[in-house]
């Protein structure tokens, strides 16, 4: 039996045709995902991977960018939730006359990295009295930028371009314009109606669309559920945040790419961080910075497969330095592993709501980002004491990174923020490399492993003394962004957490005292000031999520557990209906930037688990 949760029933403006972003809930197959909207509508979707071309993609513009439409013909309240304990997604509809619900997913019925079928149901059903229902399919591919062509083959649509095919097949009547295909159909209680949205092959005939009768959609609903309900059972979460830490679990899995085990930062690109503005970034790619606190979050629930496959994953990206200047990593790969992510605008995309440019791949993948030796080597210190035993080969790839880091730590860089203001020296990429080379000192220690452990120490204790001496501000009572410097920044909440300093230090204490009066806003926190540190763009932002919980869970260590109790609290009714965060909120709690975030749902995790930990 459905339950029927409290959900979202907003509905855009007439005169806006953009959703909310956090009106939409992500289905997905482990290798691509779709948004779909509380009104029925799949603004956008990929096919058939992640980063390829968008398919639909109504959500970055609403005339070009293509859609699929599927709602009840009448005026009604909208609810959105998830079938309990799944990535199945329900949107009902309550009319006067009847109650309706579009059940939308991807079929997953197990974990193969083989490539298969990329399948898309959206199944219709009437639950009380009778509902007319209209839909249209309206794909646009190649970012609406390459033109197709759509015919009917009875009870089936073919959708044909130059860059990928696809085909709809419905167990009602489909009309066809020769671009888009529509359907009206009546559902009384009891009724249903399937539609199929499937990738097709692009020979001179092409294939066609094979049928998804009722019996077949029931039979692969049930197979998604059961495969999704056995992989959250692996869950060792107990904890009082049960449902959000299972939400944000289950959130990172939609955005896993099961042929390599890589996880996407986002599913979708160019959503903004300020309405209007230009910091809109392509997030379908996999970020060497979030590896420590994957593997700390798959690990601590118990998904040990997925921890493994990340790893396997990293432990290829090492590459020999190709000058010297970037060193053995990029801050950023492919989903399947790729180096070059060459960024370019797609000037015919007007942007949500008008916030252009919209962008294709990232240019950030040049940057130097000397954080990013700590989060990898730290994933590979965590992987090792709580999975599996380091390898021989990975050790000296760990080493030959330390040795490289060892000659390159002091110098400035792009940071974890990605400055396109030029390099500095920044204090959170200084902590990073500390972490780096301290972890690689633990491990070799424990297994009595080769290494130069005279540099190694020499230069872990002259990164410490520099972060003290000239990451601390006297005038601020407060470690700062840049050494030398005045600014403050919610990076420096990692301190503690990297364990460089302890939570109870005078100097931290003041710290977290700084932070809250500055950056602070009833629980929500800003990276940094943009006037006082300019960072190459032009616009504001919203606070940072991954930022908030990091706050939290500074609070909980540094024992201030009632604060930190509540600040998580406030969070979690920043969440979306179905309990999704983006990148950043917004001045009236409205999420922006990409979404669903990554990072946001694995800070989430780690600030939960510590703070039941701290709680007791």
């Amino acid at each position: 039996m459905l339950t029927e949760p409290a959900g979202s029933g907003r509905e855009p403006s007439g005169s806006d045709p953009y959703l909310p972003i956090a009106e939409h809930g992500l289905i997905g197959d482990l290798r691509t995902a779709a948004l779909v909207g509380t009104n029925g509508t799949i603004d956008w979707y990929c096919c058939p991977r992640f980063d390829s071309p968008s398919v639909f993609a109504s959500i970055l513009d609403a005339d070009r960018g293509g859609r699929f439409e599927l709602a009840a013909d009448v005026s009604a309240r909208t609810r959105q939730f998830y079938f309990p304990d799944t990535n199945v997604l329900i949107t009902r509809f309550f009319a006067a006359d009847g109650v309706a619900e579009i059940q939308d997913f991807m079929p997953v019925e197990d974990e193969s990295t083989e490539g298969g079928r990329h399948r898309l149901i959206r199944r219709v059903i009437c639950v009380r009295g009778v509902l007319p229902f209209t839909a249209r399919v309206a794909p646009r591919f190649g970012y609406g930028a390459v033109r197709h062509t759509a015919e009917l083959h009875g009870n089936a649509a073919v959708f044909r371009s130059a860059l990928c095919s696809m085909g709809l097949t419905a167990t009602v009547p489909l009309e066809c314009d020769g671009q888009d295909v529509y359907a009206r159909f009546k559902l009384t209680e009891g009724e249903s109606t399937v539609f199929a949205l499937d990738r097709i092959g692009d020979g001179p005939q092409g294939d066609l669309p094979t049928m998804c009768p009722q019996a077949e959609a029931e039979a692969q609903f049930e197979a998604t559920v059961r495969f999704w309900r056995s992989w959250l059972h692996q869950s060792r979460y107990h904890g009082r945040w049960r449902e959000m830490v299972h939400r944000s679990v289950l959130a990172l899995k939609l955005l896993t790419y099961a042929p390599t085990g890589a996880i996407v930062a986002a599913p979708t690109t160019s959503l903004p961080e300020f309405v209007g503005g230009e910091r809109n970034w392509d997030y379908r790619y996999v970020w060497i910075r979030d590896a420590a606190f994957c593997v700390y979050a798959m690990l601590r629930l118990g998904f040990t497969g997925e921890a493994e496959a990340f790893m396997r994953f990293l432990s290829e990206r090492g590459r020999p330095p190709a000058d010297g200047s970037l060193g053995p990593l990029q801050i950023m790969y492919g989903i399947d592993g790729r180096e070059e992510l060459p960024e370019y605008e797609l000037s015919h995309l007007a942007g949500y709501r008008g916030s252009a440019p919209v962008r294709v791949g990232n240019a950030a993948t040049g940057q130097l980002q000397l954080d990013i030796y700590g989060a990898l080597i730290d994933s590979v210190y965590l992987y090792d004491k709580w999975g599996q035993p380091i390898t021989s080969d990975r050790w000296d790839e760990v080493g030959g990174m330390v040795d490289w880091l060892c000659d390159h730590w002091d110098q400035p860089d792009q940071g974890v923020w990605e400055s396109r203001g030029g390099r500095r020296d920044f204090l959170y990429s200084r902590l990073m490399c500390w972490v780096a080379i301290e972890r690689a000192i633990r491990v070799a220690n424990q297994h009595g492993l080769p290494a130069y452990l005279p540099s190694w120490l020499k230069n872990r204790d002259a990164i410490y003394r520099q972060i003290m001496q000239r990451g601390w501000s006297a005038d601020r009572g407060a470690f700062v962004q840049q050494l030398d410097g005045q600014v403050l920044d919610a990076s420096v909440l990692m301190m503690p957490m990297a364990k460089f300093i302890s939570p109870m230090d005078p100097k931290w204490l003041s710290t977290l005292d700084a932070l809250t009066a500055d950056l602070v806003s009833d629980s929500l926190v800003y990276r940094y000031d943009p006037d006082a540190s300019p960072d190459g763009l032009r616009g504001g932002e919203g606070t940072f999520s991954i930022c908030s919980f990091w706050y939290v869970e500074a609070l909980a260590r540094a024992g201030r557990t009632e604060q930190a109790r509540l600040a998580f609290e406030k969070m979690l009714t920043y969440a979306n209906h179905v309990g999704l965060y983006a990148e950043e909120i917004g001045p009236t709690g409205e999420q922006l930037g990409n979404f669903p975030q990554a990072f946001t749902h694995l800070s989430l995790i780690s600030a939960a688990f510590n703070l039941d930990r701290a709680l007791g």
